[in-house]
This record gives structure tokens, C-alpha cells and sequence, in this order.
């Protein structure tokens, strides 16, 4: 392909990405399947690599551009970004209704009312089409640079659709950056199995994910945006509100469906009533909603007041707090070991629900609040989050409560707790605790662990619901029998489970090491476990400063280690383990290999090894596996369907051997 052609390429493929993702994030109607995009992406994303002079900031595969800032810059609005003034009853609504009508000399008028989102308001800079700076409101006059992080958002169009309307040659835009409730349940899932402190609410995480120096932790997260309003603009002369949005809608950016046009104040109510009724089913967290005059010459004639305008208000929902009293604090212990205190307070009606417990997060927001059993306090519950105690009422106190003391064991199998570094998060060390066993024992069977085919989520689920699998141990005593009472296990799958166990109990000390899941210890780094050490019971006595001798070993990751393999109850199960008959291959350490001290990187597939056995291999002969190349790489192994990664070793010229050289190099050294 000429450059001609693939010019012509990219700015159809460019073309057809920008066309899906409205269809996908803005419509939420999508026509090709995922897999079909990612090829289309992919594609893009090799013309760019094979013909840099293609590139462009704004192509789909720059959303993710840019090294950490080390702080944000300061934009200036063109036109300050005005806060609402408030309405928080039928009577403060009608008042500002007459307040209008009066000033206005007129009976009626038309409104638009729309959800006010818990987000984080932007303002979005569009030149000739193209999306060139995104900022936060700031103090309204002022605020942030995070262009890079906004392009990052999906939703955020890097350029409007000029084959739907004409966009003007300056286009400022505003709107609201938000985390939808389901986005915002998978993203603290995802938090709670990497042992990552939660967010709080989507609000909060909304926030917090935009205001990331570092693009690539912000495009981590499942960030939306509703735009609701325009700042300055060329040549727009729209008569009304509604018209506007509908021509900003025409131009592929995201608007809000659930607006609605309310003539007069009872429209007005019913559009309030109706938000209120519906405010939980909506897949968004919202606290109210905004009524706009319609009108632009309206508007224009009403002016504004301070740093409010005239034309709208902010209808609030009734809030969904109350005071009751904290009977007792407790400890729930997650999926990761994390202990999170917990709240039993006097029950609660909040929203309709019967509020019984609430969460306090961790250790030191317990402290930060000072919640003490016997205290009056404040609750919020909005939505589907979690019931939080938002403040103490300490002018309530007797004399009477009692400090909470947290615990340094767990209170589910008794294993010590210790707290992180940060000392943000308690976690509890135990290897066998019912709390966190079925994620342990997902792990323990996977692939780069023991490698026990068949042995999934499910199947592990359903072993320790049923009491069958209390350890690691346990899984080299089932036997058929106790197989066959799983629900939908036949017989032939349960052999081939049993066979799997069988032969997994042949492995290797950095395996087995992986597979005990010591908090931070990857596969890298229980290889330089294996080869220092080279027997597991070495590690029992280890102290903090004979684990930093390891490579890659700080003093955060040697207290882990340390506390681990001191802890009795994990002892007890590595000698089941071994006593079950599981034998664990020292690594060998030869005085030198074919890979000694380079960098290796693997790329496409191979037809006589799997890549974990060409892994092991490489890793035999003193090499090390990178995940991406880059100068520092010395070598790339390329197989069948080698992509970007090979194009790249060729472009910066590191040794490339296809499968039948890395093969002979690997006969030759046996």
C-alpha cells in the first residue's frame, strides 16, 4: 500500500470508529460487534505505526496520549461558568416561576427541564469541528487543563459530525462528567480484587478520575458526559434552548434524552415528580433538576444575579439523610482480606429503604470521623450505594460511648491482619479464610499457577459453598465421589478434573510460590523468590532484611512476604500441600545461558510450544520476559500472526528469530 492508499484508508477507518462510537456511546446502539471494532482499531493503529506522517492528535488512537503532568494548567473561561441557585420546596419553585413571569411581563412561560447529574462540570473547546481543549469549571472564572484526559472519555467527540449539521468555527460546550451506577459497582469490584481502597460514591470517583495527572489511570475508568449548555460561539442563532440541543445532538455530542420541554409551572411539577418517582431506576446518580427559561432572548433579558443567572434554578431532590444512633461497629472481611468497619445502627427509613448498617470504609476514615458506639449521627443513602455515616453529632454525646478498638487479627479465621504501607487497609493474612477462600482457590488453579484445567470460578464456588474444599489441601483429597455431588458435574468431567489435580502436584517452586497468592508477589518476582531461596520451608524463618536481598524485593513487599510465611495458619497449609504429595522442581541455575541477562519478548504464536512453555525455557536459561519492546529489548521471538510488536523490533533493529531459530537454540543447549 502507497502512501496515497493508505491515506485514503485512515480517514475512512477514522471515519467508520468516530461513526461507532456515537453509535455505542452516545446512542447506545450499537451495529458491529466489539470484536469488529477492535479489528477496525487495530488496523488503524498499524497504518499510523507503518506511515507516522498519518498521525493526527485527534485520530481514535491517540485518546490515551501524553506522559504524567506534574500539575494542572489554569484556563480561563471566555464565559465564567455560573453556579445555580437552589430550590429546595414546591413553594421556592413557584416563587422563582413568578420571579420570572414578573420580570419578563408575561403568563406563561416555556421551560426545558433536565436530571441534574452528581458529576463534575467541563467545558469543552471545539475549533473548526475539532477538539481542542477541555477544562473543569474551577471557581466558575477559572479552572483546569485536562484536555489529555477528557480525550480519553469516550463519549467526548474528537470531532463533531459535519455530515449532520454544521458546527461553527468556535464552539465552547458545557456539561457534566459522571460514572453510571453499574460502571461504578464493576469498577470498585475490580478495585476490591486488585486490594484497592474503594470509592465512596460515583461522584467522588467521577471527580477524582478526571483530575488524574496521569492520562492512562483516567482512561482506566468508565467516565460519561452529558453536555448540557453552550458557553461562547460563532454564529448560533437558535431561539431556543431545546433547538440548541437538538443541533448539538446533530453534531454527535451527547446529549441527555431524558430533557423535556415544561410549558408553565405544572409542567414544571410534573416533570419534578416524575424525576422524583424515577430517580433509583435511573442508571445515573442525580440529586435534582434544572429548570431552564427556553427562550435565548429570554434569557438575554433576564441577565443574571452575582454569579447565578435568573433563567435557572436547581429543583433539588428531598435529602436522603437521617439522624439515628450507632448501636455497635464490626468488621466484615472482603473477598481480598481487606477489613472494612461497619456500622449496626437503630434501623432507619432513608428513601423509602430500612437503613440497619452503614459503612465506616476503613480504619482511618473511622478515625477521621471519630464514630464511637453509642454516637448520634448523620446517614446518607443515595441510590445503590452503600448507606455512609456522613458526620457525628457531638453535641449529642454523654459520656457514655465507646471508642472502637480495630482488631489486628481477623475476625473470621483468626489470622493476623496487618495494615498496608499507606495504612489506609487492614488485611487479613490467612490462606484458608473462609472469607476470601473461593478467590484464593481461582487462583491457586490457574494457569500460570498450578495449572488445574477445568477448575474455574464456578466449579471453585461451588467447592467451598459446599464445605468440600476448606484450603488449598483439600483439592488433592477430592475424589469422585465428592465430585459428583456438584451440581451438573458428570463423571467424565470430573475425571478430567481429578486428572488435572493429579498432574498439577509435578510443578515448580516459582509456580507454587505464585500460586499461594502472597499479596504483591507476581510471577517475576516468585521466580527471584524460587531462585534465592530454593526450597518454600526456607522462606518460614526469612526475616524483612534477608527478602530484601531478593531483586525487585522493597521493604513494602518484604513485610508482606514476611508477615505471610510467619503466619502459622499459612505454614499449616503449605505442609498439607506437601504432605498431599505436591512436589515442587528448584529451579536450575545454570552458570550460564543462551539467554542470560537479555531481555526477551513474545510475539505471536507458536506451533510446538505454548507460550507458558516457551516462557519456562527462556526463563531456564537466564533470560528475562518483557511484556512490550523497546530499546532495552534484545530480543523478539516472533511466531505466526506477529503484529505491532514485531513491526516495532524492526523499526528500532533488535534481533528478531522466528520459531525454527529459537527452537535450535534451544536444542543446542540441551
Amino acid at each position: 500500500m502507497d502512501l496515497n492508499a493508505a491515506e485514503s484508508r485512515v480517514r475512512e477507518l477514522r471515519a467508520q470508529i468516530g461513526h461507532h462510537d456515537h453509535r455505542y456511546y452516545v446512542l447506545d446502539d450499537p451495529e458491529i460487534s466489539d470484536a469488529h471494532y477492535d479489528r477496525l482499531l487495530a488496523e488503524l493503529r498499524e497504518l499510523e505505526e507503518r506511515f507516522p506522517q498519518l498521525v493526527s492528535p485527534n485520530s481514535p488512537t491517540r485518546r490515551v496520549a501524553g506522559a504524567p503532568a506534574e500539575r494542572f494548567e489554569k484556563v480561563v473561561h471566555r464565559l465564567p461558568m455560573l453556579s445555580l441557585s437552589k430550590a429546595f420546596s414546591d413553594d421556592e419553585i413557584r416563587e422563582f416561576d413568578e420571579r420570572v413571569r414578573k420580570l419578563l411581563s408575561v403568563d406563561q412561560v416555556p421551560y426545558v427541564c433536565e436530571p441534574k447529574l452528581d458529576g463534575l462540570a467541563v467545558e469543552l473547546v471545539y475549533q473548526e469541528g475539532i477538539f481542542r481543549q477541555g477544562s473543569t469549571r474551577g471557581d466558575g472564572a477559572t479552572g483546569e487543563d485536562v484536555t489529555l484526559n477528557l480525550k480519553t472519555v469516550r463519549s467526548v467527540p474528537l470531532q463533531l459530525r459535519i455530515d449532520e449539521a454544521t458546527p461553527p468555527g468556535h464552539l465552547e460546550v458545557r456539561g457534566e462528567v459522571f460514572i453510571r451506577k453499574e460502571d461504578f459497582r464493576r469498577l470498585n469490584e475490580i478495585r476490591e480484587e486488585a486490594g484497592e481502597p474503594l470509592f465512596a460514591n460515583p461522584r467522588n470517583a467521577a471527580a477524582g478520575s478526571l483530575r488524574q495527572l496521569d492520562p492512562r489511570v483516567t482512561a482506566s475508568r468508565p467516565l460519561s458526559l452529558f453536555i448540557y449548555e453552550v458557553g461562547t460561539a460563532d454564529g448560533l442563532p437558535f431561539q431556543s434552548h431545546w433547538q440548541k440541543l437538538e443541533h448539538l445532538k446533530r453534531l454527535g455530542l451527547p446529549i441527555n434524552p431524558r430533557n423535556r420541554e415544561a410549558l408553565g409551572l405544572p409542567q414544571v411539577r410534573s416533570a419534578y415528580q416524575d424525576f422524583l418517582d424515577n430517580r433509583h431506576a435511573l442508571p445515573y446518580e442525580v440529586d435534582g433538576m434544572v429548570v431552564k427559561v427556553d427562550s435565548e432572548d429570554q434569557r438575554r433579558r433576564l441577565g443574571q444575579v452575582s454569579k447565578s443567572p435568573r433563567w435557572a434554578i436547581a429543583y433539588k431532590f428531598p435529602p436522603e439523610e437521617e439522624e439515628t444512633r450507632v448501636e455497635d461497629i464490626g468488621v466484615n472481611v472482603g473477598r481480598t482480606g481487606a477489613l472494612t468497619p461497619v456500622a449496626y445502627l437503630t434501623p432507619i427509613r432513608i428513601g423509602g429503604v430500612t437503613v440497619s448498617r452503614a459503612t465506616l470504609h476503613n480504619e482511618n476514615e473511622l478515625k477521621r470521623k471519630d464514630v464511637r458506639i453509642g454516637d448520634w449521627v448523620f446517614v446518607r443513602r443515595a441510590g445503590d450505594v452503600i448507606p455512609e455515616i456522613i458526620k457525628v453529632i457531638t453535641s449529642r454525646r454523654t459520656g457514655q460511648e465507646r471508642e472502637f478498638q480495630f482488631p489486628d487479627t481477623c475476625p473470621i479465621c483468626g489470622a493476623r491482619a496487618i495494615r498496608e504501607e499507606d495504612g489506609a487497609i487492614t488485611r487479613c493474612t490467612g490462606l484458608a479464610c473462609p472469607a476470601q477462600l473461593k478467590g484464593n482457590v481461582r487462583h491457586f488453579a490457574s494457569r500460570a499457577a498450578m495449572d488445574i484445567d477445568g477448575l474455574g470460578e464456578k466449579l471453585c464456588e461451588q467447592l467451598v459453598a459446599r464445605g468440600l474444599v476448606k484450603n488449598y489441601a483439600d483439592l488433592y483429597h477430592l475424589d469422585m465421589e465428592k465430585l459428583l455431588s456438584v451440581e451438573r458435574m458428570g463423571e467424565k468431567s470430573a475425571q478430567n478434573v481429578l486428572g488435572a489435580i493429579e498432574r498439577s502436584k509435578r510443578t515448580t517452586l516459582r509456580r507454587f510460590l505464585y500460586a499461594l497468592g502472597v499479596r504483591h508477589v507476581g510471577e517475576a518476582t516468585a521466580r527471584a523468590l524460587a531462585e534465592h531461596f530454593r526450597d518454600v520451608r526456607a522462606l518460614y524463618d526469612a526475616s524483612e532484611e534477608a527478602l530484601m536481598q531478593v531483586r525487585d524485593v522493597g521493604p513494602a513487599m518484604a513485610s508482606e512476604i514476611c508477615a505471610f510465611f510467619h503466619e502459622p495458619q499459612n505454614r499449616a497449609v503449605i505442609d498439607a500441600l506437601l504432605a498431599a504429595g505436591v512436589q515442587l522442581e528448584a529451579p536450575q541455575m545454570p552458570a550460564g545461558g543462551t539467554f542470560t541477562g537479555k531481555s526477551v519478548v513474545l510475539t505471536g504464536s507458536l506451533e510446538a510450544l505454548t507460550r507458558d512453555q516457551a516462557k519456562e525455557e527462556i526463563e531456564r536459561r537466564g533470560g528475562r520476559i518483557a511484556d512490550s519492546v523497546s530499546r532495552r529489548t534484545d530480543l523478539v521471538i516472533s511466531g505466526a500472526g506477529a503484529g505491532s510488536k514485531l513491526k516495532k523490533a524492526e523499526q528500532l533493529g533488535i534481533k528478531i528469530l522466528d520459531e525454527g531459530a529459537f527452537r535450535k537454540l534451544l536444542e543446542e543447549e540441551r
